[in-house]
């Protein structure tokens, strides 16, 4: 632990360098930098507080946030991320509902100093974050902790097993362990966590109802751009852009009049998508900018934060991001609930499980190369039937394995007007 508190403590430096580097093109947030060290006004005691890392995670976390708003609405909610863009997530889903800070750097330090301020009364966090001292100093503090959401990969499950000393000492501290899936389930236990504190509760991120609202506002969308059809390629990656927008301009002889919605993972990276679309001449629109989409446009540039699951709505059916390169893919949930075909690449295995039920439930396929990524988006841009048997069984699957949400809620009752620790104060 020591080693471990020394090496980050050596990086600290790097990593405060980063911050400042990525909020120069976020100034809203450079003010912040300090709650990152665990700095930041004072709370009133007796929060529930939930960590989520980024965008994904809050997505997951956010129908246990809405049912604990509307179950207990007289218990604040602190909402924790670490990136920005999971920050903006917290501000489009939540406003003022919730309180939000950068969650601090895992450094004895740091955690104090949040503590002292923030006064939790319990903690939840979100998937597999595991961080030695934050959990050290959460037990010495005796604030009850749930992790909620667990996946643990098989890849994952070898990197711990690495450090299963280290491992097991962390897994002793959470009060409860929310896994998805009973493989979960024994690969947490194997690492050293209690039998009797692991819980297999399901996915929460199966909890999505799309609302009538998305559905209007998406037909909006379609009614402006025209009679045509419409692909998004979501959440996409260096090395992934290129071969979307060859894909399109092959796509394009056939379709003559086809849009392609292109959504850039990391917000940094929007000026240098687009002028890889310029650069293969097609008449490229950034969402950001407002201006209207015409027959001539051959990309919209989703350049904005939060309107993902709205590009969704509105295309016949998605490429997800992160799977053509060795990124592990991101979440196809959004899309299979709204009744869109997904199509992913080989490298998924942040969802392995996930893509697995997509592929046997008739929902997606899994592409290889530019050429089967081609083939497969032609085909369900081409055979309305194919397409739309896709679509209801993308909203079928989901529909099946909703219930994560109730179950975890269950868990956390215990703790959810637990009275403060007077060791939790500052």
């Amino acid at each position: 632990m020591r080693l471990y508190t020394l090496l980050l403590r050596l990086l600290l430096p790097f990593a405060l360098a980063r911050l400042w580097w990525r909020s120069r093109k976020h100034p809203r947030y450079a003010p912040r930098w300090g709650e990152r060290l665990g700095y930041g006004s004072p709370l009133a005691a007796g929060s529930l507080w939930i960590h989520a890392v980024s965008v994904g995670e809050v997505r997951a976390a956010a129908p246990l946030i809405r049912a604990l708003l509307d179950a207990h609405p007289d218990i604040p909610l602190l909402v924790t991320t670490t990136t920005l863009t999971g920050a903006a997530q917290v501000d489009m889903l939540f406003g003022q509902s919730v309180q939000h800070r950068f969650a601090p750097f895992d450094l004895p330090s740091a955690l104090r100093r949040f503590l002292e301020r923030t006064r939790p009364h319990a903690a939840v966090i979100l998937e597999t974050e595991l961080w030695p001292n934050l959990f050290q100093a959460l037990r010495r503090a005796d604030i009850p902790l749930v992790l909620a959401n667990v996946r643990l990969s098989e890849r994952s499950y070898r990197r711990y097993r690495r450090f299963r000393g280290l491992t097991a000492h962390m897994l002793a501290v959470p009060t409860a362990i929310a896994v998805q899936s009973s493989a979960d389930a024994g690969r947490i236990r194997a690492l050293g966590a209690p039998a009797q504190r692991v819980h297999v509760t399901g996915n929460m991120k199966f909890e999505m109802t799309p609302t009538a609202s998305l559905r209007e506002a998406a037909q909006a969308l379609r009614y402006e751009w025209g009679e045509r059809p419409v692909w998004v390629a979501a959440s996409t990656h260096q090395g992934e852009e290129e071969i979307v927008l060859d894909v399109h301009v092959r796509l394009r002889a056939i379709f003559p009049s086809l849009l392609l919605i292109l959504v850039p993972r990391h917000p940094e990276r929007f000026e240098a998508v687009a002028k890889l679309g310029r650069q293969r001449g097609l008449t490229l629109v950034e969402r950001s900018l407002g201006l209207p989409v015409t027959v001539d446009t051959a990309v919209f540039l989703g350049d904005t934060m939060g309107e993902l699951v709205l590009f969704f709505a509105a295309a016949d059916c998605a490429f997800i991001g992160g799977s053509l390169v060795e990124t592990g893919g991101h979440n196809p949930l959004e899309a299979l609930a709204l009744g869109v075909p997904t199509v992913f690449g080989p490298h998924m295995f942040n969802f392995d499980e996930i893509g697995k039920l997509t592929r046997e439930a008739g929902a997606g396929v899994q592409v290889r190369d530019t050429v089967s990524l081609a083939e497969a988006i032609g085909r369900y841009l081409g055979d309305q039937e194919a397409r739309l048997a896709a679509g209801r069984a993308g909203e079928e699957l989901v529909l099946a394995h909703q219930g994560a949400c109730a179950q975890t809620l269950g868990l956390l009752e215990p703790f959810v007007r637990r009275p403060l620790s007077p060791s939790a104060g500052p």
